[in-house]
């Protein structure tokens, strides 16, 4: 097991309580929470907000542009294989990129990554670290091509990755001499996600990022109407659209159906999961909704699954 954590400089800002924020606030904890119908991260913990794109606009579930994740602290994980699928499907999915049929693996501590360079296929095993800019760099100890190892070779004629292969900007990846950069902020699709890693940790079966905010003053926590619930994500204050419905000093608690387990929730599919379940008003004129897992769900009579952007 790798840990790897940076100290980062705080500064000083104010806190709003949260029924009067503008923003919509958002606590989270045990969430399998969905990018695609198999990209998943896994959410331990998260603290944060719904920011809006627009000044006209409110943050809507069916709109995943119409809101940024502003993360004031978390603990996220993704396993290999969906980091995999995360680079395959949307870093490299345009036409002549350089890297394609990616595959993560963890072996001992360290990532393992294969694929085609150019149709020719790679392997990296490198040590993962964090800059202090955020960035996750995978720094390469082994390098082969087409099985052969080539790391002594391009280090005796002066040759780096970064000459070999260029990356399109704006995709969340880079390359720095040998070393590949990620953005995590920036590999994920709508909803996008702002938040500031401060550590990352390679388990034996996940990749596990810690986010906090540089304020001296981090976002307490939510009172949850329903304290004991394991597995939740409540939504307070601001306007919170979803469906046909408009919250204004938003009061949502949505809790897991069966919480022996971490709640699967994708929201391209939430209507379906809505159906599942059913909801209850609080005296506050609150709404707790009960959901089933998005695995566990069927999908909606004569709608078709909707595909994610």
């Amino acid at each position: 097991m790798t840990v790897l954590a940076l100290a980062l400089p705080s500064q000083a800002s104010p806190q709003r309580p949260a029924d009067t924020a503008a923003n919509v606030q958002v606590q989270m904890r045990h969430v399998d929470f969905h990018v695609d119908s198999s990209i998943v991260l896994r959410i331990g913990y998260l603290r944060g907000e719904l920011q809006p794109t627009a000044p006209d606009r409110s943050p809507d579930f069916d709109d995943k542009h119409s809101f940024v994740l502003g993360i004031d602290s978390a603990q996220i994980g993704i396993t290999p294989r969906g980091l995999g699928d995360l680079l395959n499907r949307y870093t490299f999915a345009y036409p002549g990129a350089p890297l394609r049929k990616l595959t993560i693996s963890i072996e001992k501590g360290r990532l393992k990554q294969q694929g085609e360079m150019r149709g020719i296929s790679f392997s990296v095993v490198g040590d993962l670290s964090l800059t202090p800019q955020g960035e996750l760099r995978l720094h390469p100890i082994s390098t082969k091509a087409a099985g052969i190892g080539v790391g002594g070779l391009m280090k005796f004629f002066g040759i780096h990755l970064e000459k070999l292969v260029k990356v399109k900007e704006g995709r969340g990846v880079r390359i720095d001499g040998n070393d590949f950069l990620l953005s995590p902020t920036e590999l994920l699709p709508p909803p996008r996600i702002k938040g500031r890693i401060v550590a990352v940790e390679v388990r034996d079966s996940e990749i596990v990022q810690v986010f906090h905010t540089a304020s001296r003053v981090p976002a307490r926590s939510l009172a949850v109407p329903d304290p004991k619930a394991p597995n939740y994500m409540y939504y307070q204050g601001g306007v919170l659209r979803f469906g046909k419905l408009t919250m204004r000093r938003a009061d949502l608690l949505i809790v897991d159906a069966v919480p022996s387990d971490a709640f699967d929730f994708f929201l391209d599919q939430y209507n379906a999961q809505l159906v599942a379940g059913y909801s209850k008003n609080t005296p506050n004129h609150g709404l707790i909704v009960v959901m089933q897992d998005y695995r566990r769900t069927p999908p909606l009579r004569g709608k078709a699954s909707k595909p994610s952007p």
